[in-house]
């Protein structure tokens, strides 16, 4: 009889685990409090598939800029004055990370470069259409310090093999016709791509199903716990289920439901926004960018999503666990568009937020726990999409390989 897991949570990386762990010949159930897959940060997030934006937050240089952004309402990095253990002890200990940027960048772009094979194999195996575009990310900079900056991270992405170079402004153009504006130079990184994040999970999830995985959606977990050798997953409305094994896929409630198993996972919910420019009149369809962007500067990110839609996305929020869609952050997103874009319309923009699940290392965390039948894969911060593939896979490896040492 195959051993029975309880997936949490229903987003990217819920659902590629439940897809590789049904490919092992596990028995799985994902539980999610949402009526639909892919409801919380994997709805509407940049789209960008991006092994060359893995560099990890934690550097000095990234806090400076964060303090000279602190009194800017608008700036790309927003932190709540209201008082937070857990967000000050989240920050200080993302500080102590800040000796390991270097390390963490490298093993974090491998993974991206593993995950960027893996999602390209299941959208071709099960044939799910999520606006995939395999025409590369271009990081645009506007000035020589920032550009000296990405020299350096791109000596790591090499290290990690990541294949990325730098060009200049009149081969930037050659890439993608529709930028305007003044830069000093970028990097082309032409094996990255993007996607509908929604639209791929939804796709999966429907894939899943096929394939025997149990779906129990609108279903909020009350408590989770050690029982016997497995785990028993209760419900809001009082009913206990048992399963062999769980795996820890909740994004911002991941750290709430460890404690509950004995387990430490510090993830914070940095909220990130995005705008999808609707692309309603041929004009604006024309002058739309096919290539993906990721202006370092601003750190905004935009992906080109069909013929009809146009994803900006960037800004990162401390401010907890909270949802609200403020005017002043979505107005730099529409302000970029029409300054880098002004052929494109702006009449039609649909505003997004979402709180991404970090952890100080900016590093994600899969595999088993300390205590026995617990599994995570969460923490991917603002790389879920680009890493999922990848942990899930490498998940399922090591819980097939647990599980059939001891049948």
């Amino acid at each position: 009889m195959s051993k029975s897991i309880a997936v949490i949570g229903a987003g990217i990386t819920g659902v590629t685990s439940a897809y590789q762990l049904v490919l092992q010949g596990f028995d799985v159930t994902v539980i999610d409090q949402n009526r639909y897959p892919a409801m919380e940060t994997s709805y509407a997030n940049g789209g960008q598939l991006s092994a060359s934006n893995a560099e990890v937050w934690n550097s000095w240089r990234s806090v400076i800029k964060g303090i000279r952004w602190m009194l800017r309402p608008d700036a790309p990095l927003s932190i709540s004055p209201r008082p937070s253990w857990h967000k000050y002890s989240w920050m200080a200990e993302f500080l102590s990370h800040i000796p390991n940027h270097d390390k963490n960048t490298i093993e974090t772009a491998r993974l991206a470069i593993l995950s960027r094979d893996a999602m390209a194999e299941i959208a071709a195996v099960e044939n799910i259409d999520y606006n995939r575009l395999d025409k590369g990310i271009l990081h645009i900079y506007q000035s020589e310090e920032d550009l000296q900056a990405a020299r350096h991270v791109n000596t790591l992405l090499e290290q990690a093999g990541l294949e990325r170079s730098e060009v200049a402004p009149d081969e930037m153009r050659a890439i993608e016709p529709t930028l305007t504006g003044e830069y000093v130079g970028g990097f082309y990184t032409p094996s990255d791509s993007t996607g509908d994040i929604h639209r791929f999970c939804t796709g999966l999830a429907e894939v899943c199903k096929a394939k025997g995985v149990t779906f129990r959606m609108s279903t909020t977990i009350d408590s989770l716990a050690h029982q016997g050798d497995g785990i028993r997953v209760t419900s809001e409305d009082g009913e206990a289920l048992h399963f062999d094994a769980v795996v820890i896929c909740a994004g911002i409630k991941s750290r709430e439901f460890a404690q509950q198993l004995g387990e430490r996972i510090n993830v914070y919910p940095v909220k990130g926004y995005s705008i999808t420019v609707n692309l309603t009149d041929a004009q604006s369809r024309a002058n739309a960018p096919n290539v993906s962007l990721l202006d370092d500067k601003a750190k905004i990110v935009s992906s080109r999503l069909g013929e009809n839609r146009f994803r900006i996305a960037g800004t990162a929020e401390l401010s907890g666990p909270n949802r609200d869609i403020r005017d002043y952050r979505i107005r730099p997103l529409i302000k970029w568009c029409e300054h880098h874009f002004p052929a494109i319309s702006t009449e039609e923009v649909v505003p997004w937020a979402g709180l991404r699940p970090m952890v100080p290392s900016m590093m994600p965390r899969y595999g088993k726990g300390r205590t026995p039948a617990v599994y995570f894969n969460t923490g991917h911060g603002h790389l879920g999409w680009t890493l999922s593939a990848a942990t899930s896979k490498l998940l399922a490896a090591e819980m097939a390989q647990d599980y059939r040492a001891v049948a």
